[in-house]
């Protein structure tokens, strides 16, 4: 089974969820989205067929996001400073072809291997 994870190393949630892939045999794509975040276009598809709405895919812990003001954005504001700032994007996301999850927590990602 192939999978992409968005993944940031220096998380312990998403370090483990790139463990519980490569435990299942899957073959990864680790796409480190602090350095190659993705498009507005691949985030709003990664959230619709994750059936979650920007918002609910957005990081709020360790961020400014509060004080932005983007928990109660649309979800264009949302996604673009996502976009712009990708640290406000909650990890890990992963992506199969039986759908994509928001792994928190890790466990997530067995619904969809």
């Amino acid at each position: 089974m192939k999978a992409t994870i968005w993944h940031n190393p220096g998380c312990g949630t998403s370090r483990n969820t790139l463990a519980l892939l490569h435990e299942a045999g899957a073959d990864v794509t680790v796409i480190e989205y602090l350095k190659t975040p993705p498009t507005v276009a691949k985030l709003a598809q990664l959230y619709a067929d994750a059936g979650i709405t920007p918002q609910q895919g957005l990081r709020v812990k360790g961020t400014d996001a509060v004080e932005r003001s983007l928990p109660e954005a649309d979800d264009a504001s949302v996604l673009a400073a996502m976009v712009a700032a990708p640290k406000l994007i909650e990890r890990p996301l992963v992506e199969t072809a039986k759908g994509v999850r928001l792994c928190r927590p890790k466990e997530r990602v067995l619904e969809i291997l």
